[in-house]
């Protein structure tokens, strides 16, 4: 009996999300769009994601005209989006409200399937972007993402499975982001959810770990009805299997996907052309990083890990902190490692390494997650971390949610003199900073995308030239600087004056060596002798016991004592952010506030004196 084999298509969001940073640009999508819409995909993968933040962010672009722009070019086949339950496509809970406006625009605009997802598997934040969906009479895949813990067993899976039918979803999905999925438990978790559900089963691998394509085919044998796949001009390493890889493999058996090879190599050729465009935003981790089944944390935050640490001067400590995570893991009760729970776990576990004790610094996402504002952790989090980081303070039960106001009219109002639609209410609410100066922009006709270089034209060039405009990425979140003027040059903590994300910035470069450039091109080195006792940001060395610093470089967000103030040991002090992740920083001594050397706005490193107590 036949058992034909569906495919979702990721190269118009997946596939460069993974590997050029989500940065192609709807015009190099839509010339391949009729090509594409004639192969016979299952669906096509091209909005939610990482694409919204990109297009408003990089790209310039308003991501809702995307959307209808592909809608007008892919009229036979269905739009698929990935949404983040109650975050939708932002980084907090938005209220109900919010998330069924957004959902409505979304489907109105051309979206007919919807992967919803939620970091912590909670079912509660899953529950009105179903409703939502379901309203407006779309397709729901209520997705499971795929972790391994001692509670994350394949029951653990068929029970949240259940519910999620029991909720109205259309299709049960398998979101494997860190491809920790072997072929034999794929093939035993699709057996068990087959026989549990009626409903179809959709696979979605990653191939970081070099697993997957093998994943993807015990997934088909064992019930699995709709596999995601990536064309090969973006597929593989921290991509996907690759799309005519799995329809050559699966061709000629009862699981035939029925698509056209030559087709599919036509698109092939087409992006391999496109993806020379992108050259600038090529992922360092385009291969295979077998690291991920052994420590299981995935490939970008291993990178994101290691640039804090050299940041630091503390790489040595990397091994340190991958045996750290999964005790944090585990005392947390094992929330699976995607955004926001990764960047929780992982800084952490930093601060726990670094200060030399575990939980003698605690960061303010730890503490909301203890209490609950994340949603219910997956097993049972260590009672001794619980009354360290929180004490007696009650957590709450309820879905987080259902303690958030209406906020569309809010919302509105805030935007009444820039917004033309909901659409843009809603592009305000994912990202009200950059989303405001976007719709700014837009409204004054100025916007202008990031440059696209010309790799001959940097290659080919006879004269030097020193950036003045560029990006940096830094804990997987990329940052738009632009120069725009300088202290003299010479002076040893010489200020730059720049742009970060459209924030005018002074940042303060203390030199310790220098090149000379020759007009042929040749360099020499001299090295500065560092002999003062101030950091980079002329600040004092810490000296005392009294001086409070910091375990990790990060931005000062409170500080919460004045000068003459009395404060005990463990008070605190001061509130750093750091890795997107918020530190209290408490008092070392009892005493009294004599100095205070930073202020909020202010960023700050380990070998700076931030604030001095004076011991009793």
């Amino acid at each position: 009996m036949s058992k034909k084999i569906h495919i979702t298509e990721l190269i118009l969001r997946d596939g460069h999300q993974s590997l050029i940073a989500t940065r192609m640009r709807t015009e190099d999508m839509l010339p391949i769009c009729s090509k594409l819409d004639a192969v016979g995909f299952w669906s096509l993968e091209a909005w939610g994601g990482a694409t919204f933040d990109a297009c408003v962010r990089f790209l310039k672009e308003d991501p809702w005209q995307r959307l209808k722009k592909l809608r007008k070019a892919l009229p036979n086949s269905q739009i698929n989006m990935l949404l983040r339950g109650q975050n939708l496509l932002g980084y907090r809970h938005y209220s109900d409200d919010v998330v069924h406006a957004f959902v409505k625009q979304a489907a109105d605009g051309g979206v007919d399937v919807f992967r919803i997802f939620d970091a912590m598997n909670d079912i509660r934040n899953l529950k009105t972007s179903i409703e939502a969906v379901k309203k407006v009479k779309k397709h729901a895949i209520g997705t499971l993402s795929y972790t391994t813990s001692p509670v994350h067993d394949i029951a653990y899976f068929v029970s949240m499975a259940k519910e999620l039918e029991g909720m109205g979803c259309d299709s049960i999905g398998i979101k494997d982001m860190a491809g920790l999925l072997t072929p034999s438990v794929a093939g035993d978790l699709a057996k068990a959810l087959k026989e549990a559900t009626p409903l179809p089963i959709h696979m979605h691998s990653h191939a970081t770990s070099g697993l997957a394509s093998m994943v993807m085919l015990k997934s088909v044998e064992n019930g699995v009805s709709i596999i995601d796949t990536c064309n090969s001009s973006f597929s593989e390493g921290a991509s996907h299997p690759t799309t005519e890889s799995m329809v050559a493999a699966l061709k000629d058996t009862p699981y035939d996907t029925g698509l056209d090879l030559m087709k599919l190599q036509e698109i092939t050729a087409y992006f391999k052309e496109v993806r020379k465009k992108y050259w600038q935003f090529e992922s360092a981790f385009t291969g295979v990083d077998t690291r991920v089944l052994v420590n299981q944390v995935p490939g970008g935050m291993i990178s994101n890990l290691s640039n804090q640490l050299k940041e630091q001067g503390a790489l040595d400590k990397m091994d340190a902190v991958l045996a750290e995570i999964p005790k944090v893991r585990k005392d947390l009760g094992y929330p699976p490692l995607v955004t926001p729970t990764s960047q929780i776990v992982g800084t952490q576990a930093v601060l726990n390494v670094m200060t030399g004790e575990r939980y003698k610094s605690i960061t303010n996402e730890v503490k909301n997650y203890l209490l609950g504002q994340y949603g219910k952790s997956p097993a049972n989090i260590d009672p001794a971390v619980k009354q360290l980081a929180v004490g007696n303070e009650e957590g709450i039960t309820c879905r987080p949610a259902d303690l958030l106001e209406p906020e569309m009219a809010r919302l509105q109002a805030e935007t009444e003199r820039i917004a033309k639609n909901e659409e843009d209410v809603l592009t305000f609410a994912m990202f009200p900073d950059i989303g405001k100066t976007f719709l700014q922009e837009r409204n004054a006709g100025s916007l202008k995308p990031e440059a696209l270089l010309s790799k001959e034209d940097v290659a080919t060039s006879s004269s030097r030239y020193a950036p003045n405009e560029f990006k940096i990425t830094l804990h997987g979140e990329t940052f738009h600087i632009k120069l725009t003027g300088s202290g003299h040059s010479g002076e040893e903590h010489r200020p730059f004056y720049v742009s970060v994300d459209g924030i005018a910035e002074e940042v303060i470069v203390e030199t310790l060596s220098e090149i000379e450039v020759s007009g042929n091109g040749t360099t020499k080195g001299s090295t500065k002798k560092k002999t003062n006792a101030v950091g980079a940001s002329g600040r004092p060395k810490p000296h005392h016991s009294g001086c409070v610093t910091t375990a990790m470089p990060g931005t000062i967000v409170a500080v919460k004592v004045k000068v003459g103030d009395k404060v005990k040991a463990g008070d605190g002090v001061l509130v750093i952010e750091a890795m997107k992740m918020e530190n209290e920083i408490q008092a070392a001594t009892t005493g009294t506030v004599v100095a205070i050397h930073v202020s909020k706005g202010d960023n700050v490193t380990p070998d700076e004196s931030l604030l001095e107590i004076q011991p009793d």
